[in-house]
Order: C-alpha cells, then structure tokens, then sequence
C-alpha cells in the first residue's frame, strides 16, 4: 500500500535529520519580529514588575535567579555489590528519612538507582546460572 509521496513508508526525506543548531520556521519568524527590541521589551518587563505585576516579576526573577531543576545531595549511599548490600542501603535510606537526613523524594531518587544496580545484579546473577548450566550440559 502506498502513502502517494515520493518516499516509501519508513524513509525519511531527510535520513540525516534537521542540522545541529539549525531552527525551525517559527522560531527564525519570531526573532524576525522581535529584532531590535528586545531591549525596550527588557525594560517594559521590568517597569511592569517594579509596578507590582505578579507575572512579570516571576519572569524577572527566573531571568536573574533561575529555579534550580536538580541539586546534589550529600548522602554517603553504602556500596552496593551484592542483592544483601542493596537491602543494606535501602535501609539507609528509610534510616535517614526517619532521621531528617533525606526527604521523602530525595530518598525514593535514591531507592530508584538501588533499584536499578540491583537489577543489573540479579541480571547478571541469571546470567552466571545459566552459564553454569549449560556448561553441566
């Protein structure tokens, strides 16, 4: 069944993709628009938040003082080698929530890189099994 275009179901146009850095239309408009006035918008917003507009204060402030998307988190997580080192360390982690150490989320980000070195334990666990199996075989 064909789609009735010059390309066949599953190829691109374009195999190699839109070029590292290259913009779309829209965006190439937009800054078309705002050409030369990006300093009298700066100023306007600024006025507008000196002038008590909620929204425009926000936007000032996020400009100067972006809210931070992640931080670190300074907690000595134990090693985790083994399927018992990882019930060791999720115990750490309750230890210190219950303690004030770690907060609830911060403790279950911890739980979820647990989770997956102790994925790749019993992986690779399943992996030596078998291995041993077939070589008893």
């Amino acid at each position: 069944m064909s789609n009735g275009g010059k390309f066949g179901a599953g190829q691109s146009g374009n195999p190699a993709g839109r070029p590292k850095g290259a913009r779309n239309q829209a965006t190439r408009a937009i800054e078309a628009l705002l050409d030369g006035e990006a300093e009298a918008l700066t100023r306007k917003a600024i006025e507008m938040a000196l002038d008590g507009d909620g929204p425009a204060l926000r936007l000032c402030l996020d400009r100067l003082c972006p809210p931070r998307k992640d931080r670190p988190v300074p907690f000595a997580l134990p090693a985790i080698a083994t399927a018992a080192d990882a019930v060791k360390a999720s115990a750490a982690l309750v230890a210190a929530v219950a303690e004030g150490e770690l907060t609830p989320s911060e403790a279950a980000d911890f739980g979820k890189l647990v989770e997956t070195v102790l994925r790749g334990i019993e992986l690779t666990d399943v992996q030596d099994r078998l291995a041993r199996l077939e070589a008893h075989t």
